[in-house]
Parts: C-alpha cells; sequence; structure tokens
C-alpha cells in the first residue's frame, strides 16, 4: 500500500514493493494534477518519517507544477504570463496543465519569468 501524508487523495498499491512504487508515482502525479485541475494550492513535501520512501513527480510536471505555485503565490494570471512571454494565454494554459507535453524549455523560460528557476538532482537508486 501506498499513501501520502501530504497528499491524502493518492492511494495505490501493488503486489510487491517495487510495483507498489511504480504505482505511487503515476498516483501522485494524478493527484497533483487534480490539484491544479481545482485550482488548489500544492501542498510542500514534508520530511519522510523513518521507514518512508520518497516518491518523486516526473521532471517536466514538477517543472510545471512550481510554475503553478509561483503564479498562484504572486497572484499572476496566464494572460500576464503570456504577456510577459510573447504567447498566446492558451500556451500560457497548456504549459501549466500537467496532462499536456510541453518542452522543458519552454517550462524553465516561464519559471524565469516568474522568478524561479530549476535544478535537476541525479542520484544512484
Amino acid at each position: 500500500m501506498a499513501l501520502f501524508p501530504d497528499v491524502p487523495e493518492a492511494i495505490t498499491g501493488g503486489k510487491d514493493r517495487t510495483e507498489a512504487l511504480t504505482m505511487a508515482e503515476d498516483a501522485l502525479a494524478t493527484a497533483l494534477a487534480g490539484y491544479v485541475h481545482a485550482q488548489w494550492e500544492i501542498p510542500t513535501p514534508s520530511q519522510p518519517a523513518a521507514g518512508q520512501e520518497l516518491v518523486a513527480v516526473p521532471t517536466v510536471l514538477a517543472a510545471k507544477l512550481a510554475l503553478y505555485s509561483a503564479m498562484r503565490e504572486q497572484g499572476i494570471s496566464n494572460a500576464e504570463l503570456a504577456c510577459q512571454l510573447g504567447i498566446s494565454e492558451s500556451s500560457v494554459h497548456r504549459l501549466i496543465d500537467p496532462e499536456r507535453n510541453s518542452p522543458i524549455v519552454q517550462v524553465q523560460k516561464a519559471l524565469r519569468a516568474v522568478g524561479r528557476s530549476m535544478m535537476v538532482e541525479v542520484t544512484a537508486v
């Protein structure tokens, strides 16, 4: 069974640890996409308790969630960001939509426009 203290809507499991962790990544991504569609705040991950595993979301999704959160925090509308970036409002909507594919370079450019940068960390498993 996989549960997320910070995202209670994400619940899944698997026949073994490996399958449960794989399913957990998908459940977390799906639940967080629901937060964006519902226009809810994205929760800050808490520190894992002893024995808890960390589950990461895909890199592009993490960047989109950061963009969405920064826009919410700063009160920036899609139209305002579109104007700053010189793109259409519908293009900004696609940049923050977790279910749409977006080139990471475009999401990074939008993040810079809201005063954020992105760093990727690669670790051994």
